[in-house]
């Protein structure tokens, strides 16, 4: 009788592997499908088309004070205009406009495309004239570009939109 018994168990015990065996494949099959469905995904956001960001705009800029948060900027200059230029993912930008003078600044811009907007950031120095070094920081989509600045003696923000 043992051995009716051990025939029984080991054909039952083989048996019982190939059920495991199967669903381990298709363990494995499923998550290999959900891995390239993910790649897949993740691959077609990396190749979004950047906005185009380049051309005229138009717009102000102001003094804010961090100190005084809930106050609006004062406009300084009510008027400031820019021309925004690519080339291999570096943009470069021409700001005109008069504020007691006129003014005309180039500014290489380092910026990183995030989804449908380009996020800026940059330093550059506009002389002692002009208030010296400045940082700033910027975010542009294909109707707006929106920044904010500082230096050692002033803070603000601009905000432009396209020329008509």
């Amino acid at each position: 009788m043992k051995k009716g018994v051990t025939a029984a168990w080991l054909s039952r015990s083989w048996l019982n592997r190939s059920w495991l065996n199967r669903w381990f494949l298709l363990g494995l099959a499923v998550t290999l499908c959900l891995g390239v469905s993910i790649a897949k995904d993740q691959s077609s956001k990396a190749k979004e088309q950047a906005p185009e960001i380049s051309g005229q705009w138009t717009g102000t800029w102001g003094i804010y004070s961090p100190a005084q948060g809930t106050t609006p900027p004062k406009s300084i200059c009510k008027q400031l205009d820019a021309k925004v230029e690519s080339k291999d993912s570096i943009w470069t930008a021409t700001f005109e406009g008069d504020c007691g003078r006129p003014y005309k600044y180039h500014i290489k811009m380092e910026g990183r495309q995030v989804g449908q907007v380009v996020l800026f950031k940059g330093t550059t120095d506009l002389g002692d004239k002009d208030g010296g070094v400045f940082d700033w920081i910027g975010r542009a989509n294909e109707k707006e570009f929106v920044g904010f600045f500082t230096s050692a003696n002033y803070t603000g923000t601009f905000s432009l939109s396209r020329a008509n």
